[in-house]
């Protein structure tokens, strides 16, 4: 099941991202007293009570406004709005209600998303609990009472949001078809990619960067197989902020994200691999997708015998990351080698799935230590006892040692390499979790 998506929304400078920060643990979001100074939407993984949940932090809406940040604001709280499970809708004791309250608060109404209201700021009940009632005017459900920057009134308030995730339908989601996310900056083909594999003009392609309004879900039959393909194309662009498109592109690429078994990320062959390219793709590592790079257009490049591997080069130089991320030369306009993306897919998705017997894990393991002695810091040697996988997408490991702190991340990633050389996993990330337990023989 993916993890459902909680979005914060209101107006400028009602404290969405001081909220965020005390939700999220850390100062991710910047905090200023200037009305719209979070233009970035900025998300974290999050936990309540054992629940977990994406939070997305917006810039504010200013439901009537021509001006062009508040306006691309506006939209990118849209975006929240549409791909968000449950909706914080957060407004400001010390302001009062307002007329943008209103208006913002009829946008949440036609979502019919489940929507927390939270009146901020109330840092004293006995001096604002009064004003707190007031919102009730909204119409949109019973007021929660916190303050943001003191962390009051959180707990209740989380406990809402939470209980909001079983009937927001996040259970109904017994559907074992593949899902491929297709995601990368606007305009780099995700569309039309999505076109030739359909054979039809199911997603409107164009040239303008950001056609597509929203993530779009396509199901393709291929050799008997239904597949299903989250397009993920940009926003269509009212002006040329650059970084307001990269930003959406990136909110895009998390939401979809969450909802896939394998992420494509597509890569523009005449434009190169990019630190945009890099950001989009960590989402998926960072959740433990299986991941395939597709490098579109390679029909516009001029080519020698050299020309794949100084390519493949470079994108394993920028996504030194994620190494085993599989690769794949096409061209959605010609067709080159798109047949080929069904088998690399299925060729991941069973990676992603593979269990390996925890017998011959050990035996990888020692023979390991015996090629390379694990590391010893003041006189005390790191020993691993026992390796098992205990889970899949993405194959998950336990290993257990006599002190975590001696299992540094360098050695890690040898014993990632042993078990890759052994088993290949190509296409998915490996998780490794580092367990402590007293030996036998100690000494």
């Amino acid at each position: 099941m993916s993890k459902p998506i909680v979005a914060i929304v209101g107006r400028p400078n009602v404290g969405k991202s001081t909220l965020f920060n005390a939700i999220a643990g850390d100062t991710i979001s910047i905090v200023k007293d200037t009305p719209g100074v979070t233009r970035d939407r900025i998300y974290a993984d999050c936990t309540w009570l054992n629940m977990n949940f994406t939070l997305i932090d917006t810039g504010g809406i200013e439901p009537d406004t021509n001006d062009i940040i508040l306006s691309q604001m506006r939209e990118q709280a849209e975006i929240a709005i549409s791909t968000a499970d449950v909706i914080i809708f957060i407004v400001d004791v010390h302001q009062g209600l307002v007329d943008s309250d209103f208006r913002v608060a009829d946008m949440l109404r036609k979502s019919r998303k489940p929507v927390v209201l939270v009146v901020n700021k109330v840092d004293s009940f006995q001096k604002y609990g009064n004003d707190v009632y007031e919102f009730y005017n909204l119409g949109i459900g019973d007021p929660h009472a916190i303050s943001a920057a003191s962390r009051l009134g959180l707990g209740d308030m989380l406990d809402e949001v939470t209980g909001h995730f079983d009937s927001a339908g996040l259970e109904e989601e017994e559907d074992d078809r593949p899902r491929i996310a297709i995601v990368g900056k606007p305009n780099v083909g995700k569309s039309s990619i999505i076109n030739k594999l359909t054979g039809e003009n199911r997603v409107i392609v164009s040239d303008i960067a950001g056609t597509t309004r929203d993530a779009v879900d396509t199901q393709v039959v291929h050799n008997g197989t239904e597949y299903v393909f989250i397009d993920t194309a940009g926003l269509r662009r009212k002006n040329k902020i650059k970084e307001e498109l990269e930003r959406y592109s990136i909110i895009r690429a998390v939401t979809a994200v969450e909802r896939a078994d394998v992420v494509i990320v597509v890569i523009d062959a005449s434009e190169g691999v990019t630190e945009q390219d890099a950001k989009i793709a960590g989402i998926a590592h960072e959740r433990g997708k299986g991941v395939i790079i597709a490098v579109n257009k390679w029909d516009a490049i001029e080519k020698n015998d050299k020309t794949i591997y100084e390519f493949t080069k470079k994108i394993q130089n920028t996504l030194s990351f994620m190494t085993y991320a599989e690769m794949v030369f096409i061209s959605a306009l010609t067709g080159q080698r798109m047949g080929k993306l069904f088998d690399v897919i299925d060729m991941v998705r069973q990676n992603q799935n593979l269990r390996v017997a925890t017998g011959v894990l050990n035996e990888i393991m020692t023979e390991a230590v015996a090629l390379q002695q694990p590391p010893s810091d003041k006189g005390k040697r790191l020993r691993l006892y026992y390796i098992t996988q205990v889970a899949v997408k993405p194959p998950t490991f336990v290993v257990f040692v006599n002190d975590k702190a001696l299992m540094h991340f360098s050695y890690t990633r040898y014993l990632e390499n042993r078990i890759r050389e052994a088993f290949g996993f190509r296409g998915t990330s490996l998780k490794f979790i580092i367990r402590e337990r007293s030996g036998r023989n100690e000494g």
